[in-house]
């Protein structure tokens, strides 16, 4: 995939078949969107793009409605690629680029830029200075300009419209088996590996401390999840801990994983945790004895669990 993080960078962008939005979490209706966009860019005989941005636009319009991320840019680019998407543009959101009305979006950087042939967006797209523009205004000027709008459905899953929203509220409550429904995969947190205080790892079982970069956690508790290292693929079975480590009196909120099998090899410098199933809440305990106790029995379950799965990337429960 080429990425471009800028418009003076996406020379040859165009001609393209294009999808616009910002992707957060790439869930199941983004997934229709980048099917479309790849269907269309086969019958034209251009590249599949997807255009976004940096920050999230409301971060610029409304900042104190602003959501918290459920992926990076970096794994977005990722999931898009593996979805078909051949390029991406990430254009830097500015108070400028939110100034524009919609009609000088469309043509200035749809058409003028990227070459655009085809635009596919949800029913529920706006754009433009005021979010004034619609599906109406890129059905409008598509006409005019020469370029095809498909206009994509929402995807209902279990009665409800797929959103970034919904993962979100699923995430942030725990409920891992329906983000996993909404993602159609597990919902992952990455970050670098860092030093930890070494007072757990050394009075009960040794972990990895995980320093994530986006801002949506799952609420504190222990949970069974999948470790990979982002760089070379290994894969291990896991049980991480999402909290304030209150038996040893912690402050800080920290994300600790302790991998069921051995590393054999160079420890990760970073990781992708895949959060499978919530196991209990964090609690404190009595001494590092009990807390020792209990992590052990919660591997036991997390053991069993894997025993249930023909692959550690299973999405049902």
């Amino acid at each position: 995939m080429r990425i471009y993080r800028s418009l003076d960078e996406a020379t040859g962008f165009g001609p393209c078949a294009l999808t616009i939005g910002n992707f957060d979490g790439v869930h199941t209706g983004h997934r229709e969107l980048f099917l479309r966009v790849c269907d269309a860019a086969r019958r034209l005989r251009v590249r599949p793009s997807a255009l976004t941005f940096d920050p999230h636009p409301a971060r610029v319009v409304a900042p104190d409605r602003a959501p918290k991320l459920l992926t990076t840019l970096d794994e977005r680019c990722r999931l898009m690629a593996a979805e078909g998407i051949e390029q991406v543009l990430i254009l830097p959101f500015t108070g400028e680029v939110a100034a524009l009305p919609p009609e000088a979006f469309i043509e200035r950087i749809l058409v003028e830029h990227l070459g655009t042939r085809a635009v596919v967006v949800g029913a529920n797209f706006r754009f433009g200075r005021g979010q004034a523009g619609g599906t109406a205004t890129l059905e409008a000027a598509g006409r005019v300009l020469g370029f095809e709008v498909d206009i994509a459905p929402p995807v209902w899953r279990k009665g409800r419209i797929v959103s970034s929203s919904a993962v979100r509220r699923a995430v942030e409550a725990g409920r891992m088996a329906e983000a996993r429904h909404l993602l159609a995969r597990p919902f992952t947190l990455s970050g670098e590996i860092v030093r930890g205080h070494g007072v757990g790892s050394k009075q009960t079982v040794p972990t990895l401390n995980l320093a994530w970069t986006t801002g949506v956690l799952p609420p504190s508790g222990v949970y069974v999840t999948c470790s990979e290292d982002p760089h070379t693929g290994r894969r291990w079975p896991s049980v991480t801990n999402v909290g304030m480590r209150p038996t040893f009196n912690g402050k800080a909120l920290t994300v600790e994983t302790f991998l069921l099998r051995p590393l054999d090899g160079t420890s990760p410098s970073n990781l992708r945790l895949a959060f499978l199933r919530r196991l209990r809440d964090e609690r404190k305990f009595p001494s590092p004895e009990a807390l020792k106790a209990q992590i052990l029995a919660d591997v036991r379950r997390a053991e069993r669990y894997f025993r249930r799965l023909p692959r550690l990337w299973h999405t049902e429960e």
